[in-house]
């Protein structure tokens, strides 16, 4: 059976709600799957190795992960360079794949302020030998701030993600696991 690991770090509940909608869709494809969120105790002696697929997700501030998933990433990098995991070129680990999920609000110039965040987060795993498998972007609600839900650049996007993305989230994750 394989295994994938969802990692997520999540201030308002939106990315918190992608990765339990992915989790739902690998779960339906058969794969064995843990749940964890950044920071908690315990989640930073996960071995990511032991994975075939590593859903991490994080939401896009001011173009960067937050410092959380910042700094857990950071402490794992070193982990795996220190263990000698992390070499020059790279090279490719068969079988281990990531996926990105990165949620944003976009005020400003939409997806693109989300892309430097979630190419960002792939890096770390390109570095373990990693194929990123694929980057999704899931359009949120700017929790505790009207003017950016309702007046950016991607209209009025309160109550984001909803049951409808919820459902395309489940649905991406279970195609993405028969295509591993």
């Amino acid at each position: 059976m394989k295994r994938a690991l969802i990692i997520y770090w999540s201030a308002t509940g939106n990315t918190e709600r992608c990765a339990r909608s992915i989790q739902a869709g690998l779960t339906d494809a058969g794969w064995e799957t843990e749940l964890w969120k950044m920071g908690a105790e315990g989640s930073q002696g996960l071995e990511f190795y032991d994975y075939d697929l590593v859903c991490v997700g994080a939401p896009s501030y001011n173009w960067s992960a937050p410092k959380p998933a910042d700094a857990y990433l950071k402490a794992k990098f070193q982990e795996y360079k220190a263990r000698g995991e992390v070499v020059p070129g790279a090279p490719k680990r068969p079988g281990k794949n990531a996926l990105i999920f990165c949620t944003y609000c976009g005020t400003h110039t939409g997806m693109n302020e989300a892309v430097p965040a979630g190419k960002y987060l792939g890096q770390f795993f390109e570095h373990f030998g990693f194929t990123v498998a694929d980057e999704w972007y899931i359009l949120s609600e700017y929790v505790g701030n009207e003017p950016n839900n309702t007046l950016g650049r991607m209209g009025d996007v309160r109550g984001l993600p909803n049951e409808a993305d919820m459902v395309r989230l489940r649905t991406a994750a279970k195609n993405l696991a028969g295509r591993l």
